[in-house]
């Protein structure tokens, strides 16, 4: 199946209220690859039961910020959860593939070592695991009206609290998922 055109990286997925998948229910996927090989993306609303000062110390790296220790990290997905993926703004680190719009994913060691020194991006987000789907799955989905797409936003990504992400993200294109049901049919 042709990948939709023009591809979703630099999307939010929104998860519309029929779906029921408890990895995605109310859910905001940050899309970051999307080709005919399929879509790769990280679920930026839903904190992990980690805060990055546990993961600095699991990977024995050393920070003197206590407020960036205490940040919490996101579950990203149920792909590889106990891999790290830093979404950021600014300069690209080892690893680190254009999103779009200054946005970009790091997947490499050093990106971290730079926040623990004070030196990292200027804003950022960790997340352990993400979401991937297979050649022409996410369009099935989208077809399926699992998911509404809207245009990334770093304001929405790194300025609001994780549970004004759903309303927020699909408010961007003027819809309200509080007003909307929870099933779906065709005429």
């Amino acid at each position: 199946m042709p990948t939709l055109s023009p591809p979703l990286a630099n999307q939010f997925l929104v998860a519309l209220p029929a779906l029921a998948d408890p990895h995605f229910a109310r859910g905001v996927v940050l899309v970051c690859q999307h080709d005919d090989d399929g879509a790769m993306g990280v679920v930026v609303n839903r904190g992990s039961e980690y805060t990055l000062g546990e993961v600095f110390r699991q990977m024995d790296i050393a920070c003197d910020d206590a407020t960036l220790r205490d940040r919490r990290v996101l579950a990203g997905g149920p792909v590889h959860p106990e891999r790290g993926f830093v979404v950021h703004d600014g300069a690209g680190w080892d690893s680190s593939l254009a999103i779009g719009n200054g946005l970009r994913l790091t997947t490499s060691r050093d990106v971290l070592e730079a926040m623990a020194r004070g030196e990292g991006p200027g804003r950022s987000m960790v997340a352990l695991g993400c979401a991937g789907w297979g050649a022409g799955q996410l369009e099935h989905e989208l077809s399926e009206n699992s998911w509404l797409t809207v245009p990334a936003d770093a304001g929405v990504l790194f300025d609001l609290p994780l549970d004004a992400r759903w309303q927020a993200s699909a408010g961007r294109i003027g819809i309200d998922l509080l007003q909307m049901t929870g099933y779906t049919g065709r005429a």
